[in-house]
């Protein structure tokens, strides 16, 4: 038997070395998060994966049924392989707008907070309640 083959028969060496730098880099650190978890936690975190990719499974069959496409194996497994990168792609981006925004959001808060924890304001002491948060958004 040869080395082991991932995807479109690529080696795991060449598929490493077709990572970007970032991907390496986020490879690397995942791996050493990794090696420091207990049993218990990895055990939680292969339960997490094993569900994540159950329902990933369940949204790819809902996507290619609704596509109307009739493929065979082959092409059903290139069309999940491309479903799954443009759903990473997605996230990806969606995750970016979230941080931009909560990045847009932090200064106000921050002197918001600073405000009303301000001690040196008139008739204020130390032992006052701040005011309940004025955003509508709880």
């Amino acid at each position: 038997m040869g080395p082991p083959r991932g995807p479109a028969g690529q080696s795991i060496r060449d598929r490493w070395l077709a990572m970007p730098p970032e991907a390496r880099q986020n490879f690397r650190r995942n791996a050493e998060r990794w090696m420091r978890m207990s049993p218990e936690e990895r055990n939680v975190m292969r339960q997490r994966e094993n569900l994540l990719r159950a329902k990933v499974k369940s949204e790819t069959d809902t996507a290619l049924r609704e596509s109307g496409a009739n493929l065979n194996p082959q092409e059903r497994a290139q069309f999940e392989s491309r479903y799954m990168q443009e759903r990473r792609k997605v996230e990806q981006t969606l995750r970016q707008q979230i941080e931009a925004e909560r990045q847009k959001e932090l200064p106000a808060l921050i002197q918001q907070l600073k405000k009303e924890f301000q001690i040196d304001q008139p008739g204020r002491n130390p032992a006052t309640k701040p005011a309940d948060s004025v955003n509508p958004k709880k």
